[in-house]
């Protein structure tokens, strides 16, 4: 027997079922984003290297260890992307989309990649929901995108979640906030776990993500107190807007982003469902990374949601998502077989999706693969049926049948199926 060839470690196939919710998801996030004025942009998965290492940070754990990096036959360094903003920034700056005359708001769905250890809904390639807005520095923004993420978690149905927000600064603000950092982490440098130690030389600001460190990260001190007077105005700008939207927040100084190009605000919305993994959406502002990757000096701003997390989160059953036909044509002998052919795609092509029998089965086999399927209508075709001038069309749901003349038969089942 040939072996099966099994999929990569840490690469998922997404099923029917799940898909299903994953469109719900999607097109609820269309209709919420496209509400706030925002449009759909999708980027390629593979950027050049050289993109994520000057918007990311080379000293961030991305690039150091978690990206999927290889040299083509053209000899270029190619990346599958780990994130969406780098690309995006790409994007407009490639076909000059960087007007300051307007703000640009974007959003994506699709596929990142990491090279990390697998763990549940932790995957090596998985799916983000990615928003962008460029072009407007001030604190409404950030308070309006927030907003915006809470009302369509809200459409999802999500409940108990809530916005945690902090301000990592200006560069000014944590250049001084970093000296203090390091001090710190010096000082209990035997005590901190492999990965700070080598964040103490590249990245401290990672020390405050780390799941091994939390009794040490207590003690230290925090962005907040190094703000300087611009960057405070700003974050207490954030907090009165959110206050004026009615959203309920909580203030967490120890919140960090993992990628350099985070300024100011940074936020999280939080669920105490998710267990020590709570955060179902990470954002923040970066008004440097556009001037960073050679355009105009455009502020932005913006969040990435997990598809796969933030599927754990809905509480519908998968089975509400499932595809389903309307109606199931079951027929009986050759005559009836080729009415059924026909009229099933007929039906297709006026919108209602129908499936058709191809075997040589019995009635009682058809109507429990109808049953099965949840179909809400089967219509009974047969050789005597045609003959007679009439078939059958039974309601599934009510436990009821009608017979419907065969002249005329399309239209009278397209109002039944759309009744």
């Amino acid at each position: 027997m040939t072996r099966i060839i099994e999929g990569l470690i840490g690469i998922h196939d997404i099923l029917p079922g799940k898909t299903g919710q994953w469109h719900f998801i999607e097109s609820t996030a269309r209709k919420v984003f496209e509400s706030f004025g925002y449009s759909e942009i999708r980027t390629p998965i593979i950027e050049r290297t050289e993109l994520f290492a000057r918007s990311i940070g080379e000293s961030t754990d991305i690039v150091e260890k978690e990206m999927y990096t290889f040299t083509d036959k053209g000899g270029r360094s190619c990346t599958l992307r780990p994130e969406a903003t780098a690309g995006i920034v790409r994007a407009i700056l490639e076909h000059h989309l960087d007007s300051s005359e307007h703000t640009s708001r974007l959003y994506c769905f699709g596929p990142m990649f990491r090279y990390e250890r697998p763990s549940k809904e932790r995957y090596r390639q998985f799916y983000q929901i990615d928003v962008e807005c460029f072009g407007n520095p001030g604190p409404a923004v950030d308070a309006e995108i927030i907003f915006m993420a809470m009302h369509f978690f809200k459409e999802l149905e999500i409940r108990n979640c809530s916005p945690h927000i902090n301000s990592l600064g200006c560069p000014e603000c944590r250049t001084a906030f970093r000296e203090s950092l390091s001090k710190y982490m010096s000082g209990v440098r035997e005590r901190l776990c492999p990965d700070c130690r080598r964040r103490l030389e590249t990245n401290p600001l990672r020390f405050f993500d780390c799941k091994n460190c939390t009794d040490l990260t207590r003690q230290a001190p925090l962005i907040s107190e190094f703000l300087c007077a611009h960057c405070k105005e700003h974050f207490e700008g954030v907090r009165k807007y959110l206050e004026m939207l009615q959203i309920p927040y909580v203030v967490n100084p120890r919140i960090v982003r993992g990628l350099d190009y985070y300024t100011r605000t940074i936020f999280e919305i939080v669920s105490e469902r998710l267990g020590t993994q709570k955060a179902i959406l990470g954002g923040g502002r970066y008004d440097g990374l556009v001037a960073q990757l050679g355009g105009k000096d455009i502020p932005g701003i913006g969040f990435a949601i997990g598809t796969e997390r933030l599927s754990y989160m809905i509480e519908r059953p998968e089975e509400r998502f499932e595809s389903k036909p309307r109606i199931f044509v079951a027929s009986l002998g050759d005559e009836a077989g080729k009415l059924g052919f026909k009229l099933a795609n007929d039906l297709r092509t006026r919108g209602i999706q129908a499936v058709v029998n191809y075997n040589r089965a019995s009635l009682k086999s058809q109507m429990r693969r109808a049953h099965k399927m949840d179909a809400r209508y089967v219509l009974i075709l047969g050789d005597n049926e045609i003959r007679s001038g009439e078939v059958v069309l039974r309601d599934m749901q009510r436990q009821s049948e009608e017979k419907i003349p065969l002249k005329g038969i399309l239209d009278a089942v397209i109002m039944q199926c759309r009744s």
